[in-house]
Protein backbone atom coordinates (compact mmCIF):
# COMPACT_ATOMS: atom_id res chain seq x y z
CA UNK A 1 0.00 0.00 0.00
CA UNK A 2 1.32 3.10 -0.97
CA UNK A 3 1.67 6.24 1.55
CA UNK A 4 -0.20 9.45 0.69
CA UNK A 5 2.34 12.41 -0.44
CA UNK A 6 3.67 14.88 1.57
CA UNK A 7 1.10 17.45 -1.13
CA UNK A 8 -1.82 15.30 -0.43
CA UNK A 9 -1.15 15.25 3.44
CA UNK A 10 -0.93 19.26 3.05
CA UNK A 11 -3.60 19.91 0.83
CA UNK A 12 -5.79 17.98 3.42
CA UNK A 13 -4.63 19.70 5.80
CA UNK A 14 -5.33 23.32 4.69
CA UNK A 15 -9.07 22.15 3.73
CA UNK A 16 -9.50 21.50 7.30
CA UNK A 17 -8.33 24.33 8.09
CA UNK A 18 -10.52 26.08 6.20
CA UNK A 19 -13.61 24.39 7.38
CA UNK A 20 -12.82 24.89 11.00
CA UNK A 21 -11.83 28.44 10.33
CA UNK A 22 -15.27 28.72 8.25
CA UNK A 23 -16.92 26.91 11.71
CA UNK A 24 -15.75 29.67 13.71
CA UNK A 25 -17.01 32.35 11.77
CA UNK A 26 -20.61 31.61 11.89
CA UNK A 27 -20.15 31.00 15.55
CA UNK A 28 -19.24 35.16 16.28
CA UNK A 29 -21.83 38.13 15.25
CA UNK A 30 -20.85 40.88 13.11
CA UNK A 31 -22.05 44.23 14.64
CA UNK A 32 -20.35 46.62 12.05
CA UNK A 33 -22.58 47.08 8.50
CA UNK A 34 -20.57 46.17 5.65
CA UNK A 35 -21.67 47.76 2.24
CA UNK A 36 -24.29 45.11 1.58
CA UNK A 37 -25.57 45.15 4.92
CA UNK A 38 -26.49 48.25 6.75
CA UNK A 39 -26.92 48.57 10.31
CA UNK A 40 -30.08 46.86 11.76
CA UNK A 41 -31.65 48.29 15.10
CA UNK A 42 -34.01 46.66 16.58
CA UNK A 43 -36.44 48.12 18.68
CA UNK A 44 -38.16 46.41 21.37
CA UNK A 45 -41.12 48.23 23.47
CA UNK A 46 -42.54 47.09 26.70
CA UNK A 47 -45.60 45.94 24.65
CA UNK A 48 -46.73 46.37 20.79
CA UNK A 49 -50.09 47.69 19.40
CA UNK A 50 -50.26 51.16 21.76
CA UNK A 51 -50.01 54.46 20.24
CA UNK A 52 -46.82 55.93 22.47
CA UNK A 53 -44.89 53.53 21.45
CA UNK A 54 -45.83 53.27 17.52
CA UNK A 55 -44.76 56.78 17.73
CA UNK A 56 -41.34 56.38 19.19
CA UNK A 57 -41.17 53.59 16.08
CA UNK A 58 -42.08 56.50 14.05
CA UNK A 59 -39.63 58.55 15.32
CA UNK A 60 -37.11 55.66 14.69
CA UNK A 61 -38.08 54.91 11.00
CA UNK A 62 -37.70 58.67 9.98
CA UNK A 63 -34.02 58.48 11.22
CA UNK A 64 -33.46 54.95 9.55
CA UNK A 65 -34.50 56.85 6.32
CA UNK A 66 -31.96 59.79 6.83
CA UNK A 67 -28.93 58.00 8.63
CA UNK A 68 -28.95 55.20 6.20
CA UNK A 69 -29.66 52.31 8.18
CA UNK A 70 -32.86 49.61 8.92
CA UNK A 71 -35.19 49.49 11.77
CA UNK A 72 -37.57 47.18 13.24
CA UNK A 73 -39.80 46.72 16.11
CA UNK A 74 -41.14 43.70 18.08
CA UNK A 75 -42.88 43.57 20.91
CA UNK A 76 -44.29 41.65 23.35
CA UNK A 77 -48.38 41.16 23.11
CA UNK A 78 -48.78 41.76 26.99
CA UNK A 79 -46.39 43.54 29.34
CA UNK A 80 -44.48 40.17 29.99
CA UNK A 81 -41.04 40.66 31.23
CA UNK A 82 -40.00 36.88 29.86
CA UNK A 83 -41.35 37.60 26.69
CA UNK A 84 -39.43 40.62 26.26
CA UNK A 85 -36.31 38.64 27.34
CA UNK A 86 -37.41 35.78 24.50
CA UNK A 87 -37.46 38.52 21.84
CA UNK A 88 -34.26 40.31 22.68
CA UNK A 89 -32.47 36.38 22.69
CA UNK A 90 -34.49 35.96 19.31
CA UNK A 91 -32.75 39.53 17.92
CA UNK A 92 -29.58 38.55 18.69
CA UNK A 93 -29.96 35.13 16.92
CA UNK A 94 -30.84 37.02 13.77
CA UNK A 95 -27.89 38.93 13.86
CA UNK A 96 -29.16 42.62 14.80
CA UNK A 97 -26.47 44.91 15.28
CA UNK A 98 -28.13 47.35 17.94
CA UNK A 99 -31.26 46.39 20.36
CA UNK A 100 -32.64 49.04 21.78
CA UNK A 101 -35.19 48.01 24.64
CA UNK A 102 -37.80 49.39 26.99
CA UNK A 103 -37.55 47.17 29.99
CA UNK A 104 -40.98 45.75 31.44
CA UNK A 105 -38.72 44.59 34.38
CA UNK A 106 -34.82 46.14 34.49
CA UNK A 107 -33.70 43.36 36.65
CA UNK A 108 -35.38 40.28 34.46
CA UNK A 109 -34.10 41.56 31.51
CA UNK A 110 -30.27 42.27 32.69
CA UNK A 111 -29.41 38.48 31.62
CA UNK A 112 -30.80 38.97 28.22
CA UNK A 113 -28.88 41.99 27.93
CA UNK A 114 -25.51 40.66 29.07
CA UNK A 115 -25.95 37.35 26.76
CA UNK A 116 -26.74 40.00 23.82
CA UNK A 117 -23.68 42.03 24.59
CA UNK A 118 -21.44 38.99 25.17
CA UNK A 119 -22.24 38.06 21.29
CA UNK A 120 -21.12 41.14 20.25
CA UNK A 121 -24.45 43.11 19.71
CA UNK A 122 -24.87 46.37 20.76
CA UNK A 123 -27.66 46.76 23.60
CA UNK A 124 -29.34 50.72 24.75
CA UNK A 125 -32.44 51.07 27.05
CA UNK A 126 -34.93 53.94 26.06
CA UNK A 127 -37.83 54.88 27.84
CA UNK A 128 -36.84 53.33 30.73
CA UNK A 129 -33.87 52.31 31.98
CA UNK A 130 -32.09 49.28 33.62
CA UNK A 131 -29.16 51.03 35.14
CA UNK A 132 -27.74 47.75 36.90
CA UNK A 133 -27.54 45.53 33.57
CA UNK A 134 -24.49 45.93 30.63
CA UNK A 135 -26.65 48.25 28.71
CA UNK A 136 -23.91 50.89 27.42
CA UNK A 137 -26.21 53.72 27.17
CA UNK A 138 -29.82 55.16 27.81
CA UNK A 139 -31.87 57.39 26.28
CA UNK A 140 -34.16 58.77 28.28
CA UNK A 141 -37.15 61.38 27.46
CA UNK A 142 -36.90 63.64 30.20
CA UNK A 143 -35.77 63.77 34.10
CA UNK A 144 -37.92 62.08 36.60
CA UNK A 145 -38.01 65.89 38.63
CA UNK A 146 -39.20 67.47 35.19
CA UNK A 147 -41.91 64.58 34.51
CA UNK A 148 -42.79 64.77 38.64
CA UNK A 149 -43.25 68.10 39.43
CA UNK A 150 -44.95 68.56 36.17
CA UNK A 151 -47.65 66.23 37.06
CA UNK A 152 -48.08 67.69 40.61
CA UNK A 153 -47.76 70.84 39.41
CA UNK A 154 -50.48 70.76 36.49
CA UNK A 155 -52.76 69.11 39.39
CA UNK A 156 -52.67 70.94 42.13
CA UNK A 157 -53.25 74.18 39.88
CA UNK A 158 -56.87 72.66 39.39
CA UNK A 159 -56.91 71.87 42.76
CA UNK A 160 -55.86 74.70 44.66
CA UNK A 161 -53.05 73.03 45.46
CA UNK A 162 -55.08 70.72 48.66
CA UNK A 163 -56.56 67.86 48.52
CA UNK A 164 -56.44 64.00 48.16
CA UNK A 165 -55.05 62.49 45.15
CA UNK A 166 -54.37 58.66 43.84
CA UNK A 167 -52.21 57.46 42.05
CA UNK A 168 -52.88 54.80 38.94
CA UNK A 169 -49.56 53.77 37.86
CA UNK A 170 -48.92 50.35 34.97
CA UNK A 171 -46.15 48.02 35.62
CA UNK A 172 -44.81 47.71 39.64
CA UNK A 173 -41.08 47.53 38.27
CA UNK A 174 -41.51 49.93 35.56
CA UNK A 175 -37.99 52.04 36.32
CA UNK A 176 -39.32 55.32 35.03
CA UNK A 177 -42.56 55.28 36.67
CA UNK A 178 -41.31 54.47 39.71
CA UNK A 179 -38.72 57.07 39.74
CA UNK A 180 -41.49 59.58 38.79
CA UNK A 181 -44.13 58.01 41.75
CA UNK A 182 -41.00 58.69 44.20
CA UNK A 183 -40.73 62.50 43.05
CA UNK A 184 -44.36 63.06 43.33
CA UNK A 185 -44.58 61.75 46.67
CA UNK A 186 -41.81 63.62 47.86
CA UNK A 187 -42.37 66.96 46.06
CA UNK A 188 -46.36 66.66 46.81
CA UNK A 189 -45.11 66.66 50.90
CA UNK A 190 -42.35 69.47 50.12
CA UNK A 191 -44.94 71.78 48.35
CA UNK A 192 -47.94 71.40 48.66
CA UNK A 193 -49.09 70.28 52.56
CA UNK A 194 -52.15 70.63 51.82
CA UNK A 195 -52.14 67.95 49.97
CA UNK A 196 -51.91 64.07 50.64
CA UNK A 197 -51.38 61.09 48.05
CA UNK A 198 -53.65 58.66 49.56
CA UNK A 199 -52.74 55.66 47.16
CA UNK A 200 -51.30 53.79 44.31
CA UNK A 201 -52.18 51.37 42.22
CA UNK A 202 -50.89 49.41 39.04
CA UNK A 203 -52.76 48.49 35.84
CA UNK A 204 -50.37 47.01 34.03
CA UNK A 205 -50.36 48.32 29.81
CA UNK A 206 -54.13 48.48 30.05
CA UNK A 207 -56.11 50.94 29.47
CA UNK A 208 -59.27 49.45 31.09
CA UNK A 209 -58.07 47.96 33.83
CA UNK A 210 -56.59 51.16 34.37
CA UNK A 211 -60.23 52.52 34.29
CA UNK A 212 -61.63 50.07 36.17
CA UNK A 213 -58.99 50.74 39.19
CA UNK A 214 -59.92 54.43 38.83
CA UNK A 215 -63.36 53.67 40.07
CA UNK A 216 -62.60 51.73 42.60
CA UNK A 217 -60.24 54.32 43.86
CA UNK A 218 -63.02 56.63 43.60
CA UNK A 219 -65.75 54.99 45.49
CA UNK A 220 -63.16 53.90 48.18
CA UNK A 221 -62.01 57.51 48.56
CA UNK A 222 -65.35 59.65 47.74
CA UNK A 223 -63.60 62.82 48.84
CA UNK A 224 -60.75 61.93 46.00
CA UNK A 225 -59.82 65.58 44.14
CA UNK A 226 -56.85 64.23 41.58
CA UNK A 227 -56.08 61.20 39.82
CA UNK A 228 -52.68 61.03 38.30
CA UNK A 229 -52.31 58.85 35.55
CA UNK A 230 -48.28 57.50 35.11
CA UNK A 231 -48.27 56.04 31.37
CA UNK A 232 -50.00 57.17 28.41
CA UNK A 233 -52.39 53.70 28.87
CA UNK A 234 -53.37 54.61 32.59
CA UNK A 235 -54.09 58.68 31.46
CA UNK A 236 -56.97 58.12 29.42
CA UNK A 237 -58.01 55.29 31.82
CA UNK A 238 -58.26 58.17 34.71
CA UNK A 239 -60.38 60.26 32.51
CA UNK A 240 -62.44 57.51 31.21
CA UNK A 241 -63.50 56.90 34.61
CA UNK A 242 -64.34 60.57 35.83
CA UNK A 243 -66.16 60.79 32.62
CA UNK A 244 -68.39 57.35 33.52
CA UNK A 245 -68.69 58.17 37.29
CA UNK A 246 -69.65 62.10 36.21
CA UNK A 247 -67.22 64.11 38.27
CA UNK A 248 -65.83 66.33 35.40
CA UNK A 249 -65.19 69.46 37.69
CA UNK A 250 -65.33 67.47 41.19
CA UNK A 251 -62.42 65.20 40.25
CA UNK A 252 -59.61 66.36 38.36
CA UNK A 253 -56.74 64.12 36.66
CA UNK A 254 -53.29 64.68 34.33
CA UNK A 255 -51.07 62.07 33.21
CA UNK A 256 -48.55 61.19 30.50
CA UNK A 257 -51.00 60.40 27.64
CA UNK A 258 -50.42 60.46 23.93
CA UNK A 259 -51.66 64.13 22.61
CA UNK A 260 -54.38 62.17 20.43
CA UNK A 261 -55.68 60.18 22.12
CA UNK A 262 -55.94 62.39 25.15
CA UNK A 263 -57.38 65.41 23.19
CA UNK A 264 -61.52 64.11 23.29
CA UNK A 265 -60.22 64.20 27.24
CA UNK A 266 -58.57 67.40 27.30
CA UNK A 267 -61.70 69.05 24.90
CA UNK A 268 -64.71 67.57 28.07
CA UNK A 269 -62.14 68.93 30.76
CA UNK A 270 -61.96 65.28 32.36
CA UNK A 271 -58.24 65.29 31.43
CA UNK A 272 -56.64 68.99 32.59
CA UNK A 273 -53.54 68.16 31.03
CA UNK A 274 -50.94 66.02 29.69
CA UNK A 275 -47.27 65.91 30.89
CA UNK A 276 -45.71 64.26 27.99
CA UNK A 277 -42.12 65.12 25.62
CA UNK A 278 -41.62 64.61 21.36
CA UNK A 279 -42.41 61.00 21.17
CA UNK A 280 -41.05 60.67 17.66
CA UNK A 281 -38.20 62.77 18.58
CA UNK A 282 -37.06 60.10 20.87
CA UNK A 283 -37.34 57.50 18.45
CA UNK A 284 -35.22 59.47 16.19
CA UNK A 285 -32.67 59.84 19.15
CA UNK A 286 -33.26 56.50 20.19
CA UNK A 287 -32.26 55.46 16.23
CA UNK A 288 -29.65 58.05 15.77
CA UNK A 289 -27.70 56.27 18.98
CA UNK A 290 -28.11 53.10 17.72
CA UNK A 291 -26.03 53.97 15.04
CA UNK A 292 -23.50 55.86 16.94
CA UNK A 293 -22.62 53.16 19.15
CA UNK A 294 -22.69 50.70 15.57
CA UNK A 295 -19.60 53.55 14.65
CA UNK A 296 -17.71 53.47 17.89
CA UNK A 297 -18.58 57.60 18.46
CA UNK A 298 -18.82 58.55 21.79
CA UNK A 299 -21.28 61.53 23.08
CA UNK A 300 -20.42 64.94 23.70
CA UNK A 301 -21.82 66.87 26.67
CA UNK A 302 -24.27 68.57 23.91
CA UNK A 303 -24.86 66.28 21.17
CA UNK A 304 -26.07 67.71 17.16
CA UNK A 305 -28.35 64.98 16.42
CA UNK A 306 -30.43 66.86 13.71
CA UNK A 307 -31.77 69.89 13.16
CA UNK A 308 -34.91 69.43 15.60
CA UNK A 309 -32.41 68.18 18.36
CA UNK A 310 -29.15 70.28 17.93
CA UNK A 311 -28.28 70.00 21.91
CA UNK A 312 -28.83 66.61 22.90
CA UNK A 313 -27.37 66.83 26.83
CA UNK A 314 -24.79 63.79 27.65
CA UNK A 315 -24.19 62.71 31.32
CA UNK A 316 -21.12 60.81 31.50
CA UNK A 317 -21.23 59.59 35.21
CA UNK A 318 -24.71 57.59 34.53
CA UNK A 319 -24.39 56.91 30.35
CA UNK A 320 -27.64 59.14 29.61
CA UNK A 321 -28.61 60.95 26.47
CA UNK A 322 -31.41 63.44 28.15
CA UNK A 323 -34.37 64.42 25.16
CA UNK A 324 -35.05 67.55 27.02
CA UNK A 325 -37.69 69.07 28.94
CA UNK A 326 -41.29 67.51 29.29
CA UNK A 327 -43.91 69.51 27.21
CA UNK A 328 -46.97 70.44 28.85
CA UNK A 329 -50.60 69.47 26.24
CA UNK A 330 -53.70 70.95 27.08
CA UNK A 331 -56.65 71.54 25.04
CA UNK A 332 -54.81 74.74 23.44
CA UNK A 333 -52.16 73.08 21.62
CA UNK A 334 -53.17 69.29 22.05
CA UNK A 335 -53.64 69.53 17.47
CA UNK A 336 -50.06 70.41 17.48
CA UNK A 337 -49.15 66.63 17.41
CA UNK A 338 -50.45 64.28 15.08
CA UNK A 339 -49.75 60.93 17.11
Amino acid sequence: MRRPSKTLVLGVALLLSAVTGLGSCSSEFRTTATDDAPVKIAFVPKVAGIAYFDAMSAGGVEAAKRLGVQWLTRGPATVDPAAQAAIVRDLVAQHVNVIAVAPNDPAALAPAIADARARGVHVLTTDTDASQSQREVFVNQASPEGIGTALVDSLMAKTGGAGKIALVSCGETAANLNAWIDVEKSYTARRYPKAQIVETVYAGEDTTTATELAKEVLDRHPDLTGLIGECTTSAPGVAQAVRDQQKIGRVYTVGTGTPQTMKPYLLDGSCSASVLWNVESLGYLTAWTGQQLTEGRGFSPSNDVSPELPAVKYDQRTKTLLLGDPLLITQNNVDQFKY
